[in-house]
C-alpha cells in the first residue's frame, strides 16, 4: 500500500502543490500542506482502501487544508471568500470528483516559473525542482548528488526561504523568453547529470533523467507554441534512446562506437524525431540544432554511417547560438571521425587555455582520441592519464586509465 501512495504522490506532487501554491501565495507552505495530505493518505487508505481517482482525492484534501489555514489567519479574509467559492464539497465531505484542468495547468506553469526564477542559484533551481515537481524526498536528491542528506536538506530550505522573496505568478509578456530559457536550462541541468554523471561510481543515473524527460513532456504540454521547449524534449528523448546501452552487464562503460544500437529505445528515438519536426516547424533555436545533432546519430545504421561532416558543421551552427568552448571539444571530435583529425586537435589546442576548461576532463579525453589517430601513442596516453586524474566519476576514470595503459 505505501508504494501505491508513493507512485501517486510522485504523478500528483507537483499539481497539489501547484493549487496551493495559488491559494495561499506562499511555495514553503503549499509543500508542507500537500505533505500533510500524503500523511492523511498513509493514515487513511490502508484502512480504507485506495480511492477510485486517488490524485482528485489527496488535491481536495490539500485544498481544503489549505483554506483551513486561511480561516485561521484574519488578515486573509478577503482571500478566503475569493477562494472558498473555488472548493465544492459534496453533502457527505468528500471530494471532487471534476477538477478544472485548464486551471491547473496555469498553476503548473506558476509554479515552475517560480522555482525556476533566473535570480535563484542554478543548484537551488535543481533542488526545488526535483523536489516540488519531481516530488523527490530529500534523501532521493541526496543520493543523486552524492551529498549527504542534512547538506542536500539545508540546500533546499535555503532554496525555500529564496523563493519566498518571488512572486508566485507567471511573468510578464516581454520577459517571457529569459524565463523560459531558465526553466529549461534547469531541466536540461538535470537531465545531464542523469545521463552522465560528475561524480561517483555510476556512469549514468536513469533515474533522473526519466524525471527530467518526464518534466521536459510537462513542459510539451504546458507551452505547445514554444518551439525551443520542443527542441529540449527531443534532444533529451534521442539522447535518453542510448542509454540502456551505454553501460555492460558489469556496469562499465560503453561509448558509443562500441554501443549495440540494437538496445538503443526506438520509442524514444520517434518520440525525439517527432518533438524535433514540431521545433523546427515554430523555428527552433539551441537546444533544437542539439537535437539535430543527435539525430544524426539515431538515424545513422552504424557509428560508421554517421554524417559526420553534417555533425561538425550543426556544431558550427550551435557555436553562433550559444558560444562555448566545450562546443569546440565537441566539434573537434567530429572533425576527427570525418577522417581529419588533424583539424580536430588544432581545434582542441585553441581553446586548451580556456579558463572554463581547466578542470574539464573530457579536453584531454578527446585530445587523447586524436593523438592516437594521428599515430601519436605516447601523448595519446600522457593526455588519458590527465583526463583520468580530472574526473570525479569512478567508471570514467577507469575507461580513461585504461586508455593511458594502451588498452
Amino acid at each position: 500500500m505505501r508504494r501505491t501512495v508513493e507512485a501517486v504522490w510522485r504523478i500528483e506532487a507537483a499539481r497539489i502543490v501547484a493549487v496551493v501554491a495559488r491559494l495561499t501565495g506562499d511555495v514553503s507552505l503549499a509543500e508542507e500542506i500537500a505533505q500533510d495530505a500524503l500523511v492523511v493518505a498513509l493514515e487513511q487508505w490502508p484502512r480504507d482502501g485506495v480511492p477510485d481517482d486517488p490524485g482528485p482525492w489527496l488535491l481536495a484534501t490539500a485544498r481544503h487544508r489549505a483554506i483551513d489555514q486561511i480561516r485561521r489567519r484574519q488578515n486573509y479574509a478577503a482571500k478566503l471568500r475569493l477562494v472558498a467559492t473555488d472548493v465544492v464539497e459534496t453533502d457527505d465531505g468528500g471530494y471532487d470528483a471534476v477538477l478544472d484542468e485548464g486551471r491547473i495547468g496555469d498553476d503548473l506553469l506558476r509554479l515552475i516559473f517560480t522555482v525556476c526564477h533566473p535570480s535563484l542559484p542554478a543548484e537551488s533551481r535543481v533542488a526545488l525542482t526535483l523536489r516540488l515537481l519531481g516530488g523527490l524526498t530529500t534523501a532521493e536528491i541526496a543520493r543523486a548528488f552524492l551529498v549527504p542528506e542534512p547538506t542536500m536538506a539545508a540546500r533546499i530550505t535555503r532554496a525555500k526561504k529564496a523563493v519566498g522573496g518571488v512572486e508566485f505568478g507567471l511573468p510578464p509578456a516581454a520577459s517571457l523568453g529569459p524565463r523560459v530559457a531558465s526553466v529549461l536550462a534547469t531541466v536540461y541541468l538535470i537531465f545531464n547529470e542523469g545521463y552522465a554523471a560528475t561524480g561517483g561510481s555510476s556512469w549514468a543515473r536513469p533515474e533522473l533523467a526519466s524525471e527530467a524527460l518526464r518534466l521536459g513532456r510537462l513542459l510539451q504540454g504546458l507551452l505547445p507554441r514554444e518551439a525551443e521547449v520542443h527542441g529540449l524534449a527531443a534532444l533529451m528523448e534521442l539522447q535518453a534512446s542510448r542509454l540502456p546501452a551505454r553501460q555492460d552487464a558489469s556496469g562499465s562503460p560503453v561509448l558509443l562506437p562500441d554501443q549495440d544500437r540494437r538496445r538503443w529505445d526506438r520509442l524514444l528515438i520517434r518520440r525525439g524525431l517527432a518533438a524535433l519536426s514540431l521545433a523546427a516547424s515554430l523555428g527552433g533555436g539551441a537546444y533544437t540544432v542539439q537535437a539535430e545533432i543527435a539525430a544524426c546519430h539515431a538515424r545513422a545504421r552504424s557509428h560508421a554511417d554517421t554524417d559526420w561532416e553534417r555533425v561538425a558543421a550543426l556544431y558550427e551552427v550551435l557555436f553562433h547560438l550559444r558560444p562555448s568552448p566545450v562546443l569546440r571539444v565537441n566539434q573537434a571530435v567530429a572533425y576527427g571521425m570525418a577522417g581529419d583529425p588533424a583539424r580536430g586537435l588544432a581545434l582542441v589546442d585553441a581553446v586548451a587555455g580556456e579558463k572554463s576548461l581547466r578542470d574539464y576532463p573530457q579536453l584531454p579525453a578527446v585530445r587523447g582520441d586524436l593523438l592516437a589517430r594521428l599515430g601519436r601513442a605516447a601523448d595519446a596516453r600522457a593526455a588519458f592519464a590527465l583526463a583520468a586524474s580530472l574526473t570525479r566519476n569512478d567508471a570514467e576514470r577507469s575507461l580513461y586509465a585504461a586508455r593511458a595503459e594502451g588498452h
